[in-house]
């Protein structure tokens, strides 16, 4: 028998439970039931329209649940993001690239639950921007217009934004789509420093491959959870062809 400790267990970050979420007649999720440790980072797997994206709205309380509950951090989702515990970092095609705005001017948004009614950066909102800038290797592009960077460059803008914020949570949609070879190592080792670091990282993906080498779990969603742990213990063959269909080693290329 262990000899007893007196560590306390580590923090929930996620505690979602019997989540169902209808639009209308659509059934978007049922019955999802999930919880994700404090300083884990899960990797969210399903195929489109399996629900990905709902969930993250309700983890935001952007949709209201048609029942069930979600916490995060043992708050509900509108305190804990008005207590700025979670930071968001969007699918590129949500965003509108025309917004007159820099891309110091995108990483200052996730400053501005430090800042008072008149959004005037302190000293310290300029250095943790400054500081998020430099890490994703956008120093030297502060200035330029948002739009006018890549699609590599844009996303890893977004995640400076929530570096800058640092909150507790980070939830990215698809952060390696669309975006180069170099950005998609660079975002990896943030997120892996962040994770580090303590933070809680949940993100969606359709890199199969890419899950077990930097993911410590893995979530495989298709309106409900089909199965969550380890990646190894998820990504297997018989679990994929229940989300996907078809051969599931087709789509971990």
């Amino acid at each position: 028998m262990l000899p007893p400790t007196n560590e306390a267990p580590p923090p929930v970050a996620i505690e979602v439970a019997g989540l169902d979420v209808r639009y209308g007649s659509t059934v978007a999720l049922e019955n999802v039931d999930f919880t994700l440790g404090a300083g884990q980072l899960c990797g969210l797997v399903g195929v489109n329209g399996s629900g990905k994206s709902t969930l993250f709205k309700a983890l935001m309380g952007l949709v209201s649940p048609t029942s069930g509950s979600v916490r995060l951090f043992g708050l509900t989702p509108a305190r804990a993001r008005k207590s700025g515990r979670i930071s968001y970092v969007p699918q590129s095609e949500a965003v509108d690239w025309t917004f007159p705005v820099s891309v110091r001017d995108v990483v200052m948004m996730g400053r501005y639950g430090y800042m008072g009614r008149s959004r005037r950066p302190s000293a310290a909102d300029r250095a943790a921007v400054g500081e998020a800038l430099e890490r994703v290797d956008l120093g030297a592009l502060s200035s330029r217009q948002i739009g006018e960077l890549s699609g590599g460059q844009r996303k890893r803008a977004f995640v400076a934004r929530g570096i800058a914020q640092d909150a507790d949570l980070m939830l990215l949609d698809e952060p390696f789509a669309g975006v180069d070879v170099g950005s998609e190592r660079l975002i990896s080792e943030q997120l892996e420093l962040l994770r580090a670091g303590g933070r809680t990282i949940l993100m969606s993906t359709h890199d199969l491959a890419g899950v077990p080498r930097l993911c410590t779990h893995a979530l495989l969603l298709h309106r409900r959870v089909l199965a969550a742990g380890a990646p190894h213990d998820v990504l297997t063959d018989a679990n994929l062809a229940l989300a996907f269909g078809g051969e599931p080693r087709e789509e971990a290329r």
